[in-house]
């Protein structure tokens, strides 16, 4: 079996320009809150709060580029 890097792969997929929108929510199946990155494939990916500093600060200089 291969090693899945979940984050690594998401981190790929917003510097490739993927990624069509996020949103924070309340409550997202087992996580709450949570952090939804939406990707033009139609794949959904949910970050854990703990998790949200590092994904903002992707998601603004993304914006900034």
């Amino acid at each position: 079996m291969g090693y899945y890097n979940y984050h690594a792969m998401i981190k790929q997929k917003i510097k490739q320009g993927e990624l069509e929108r996020f949103e924070f929510v309340d409550s997202y199946k087992k996580y709450s809150p949570c952090l939804l990155l939406y990707f033009k494939d139609g794949k959904v990916f949910p970050i854990k709060e703990h998790r949200f500093d590092e994904y903002i600060k992707i998601l603004n200089s993304q914006n900034n580029a």
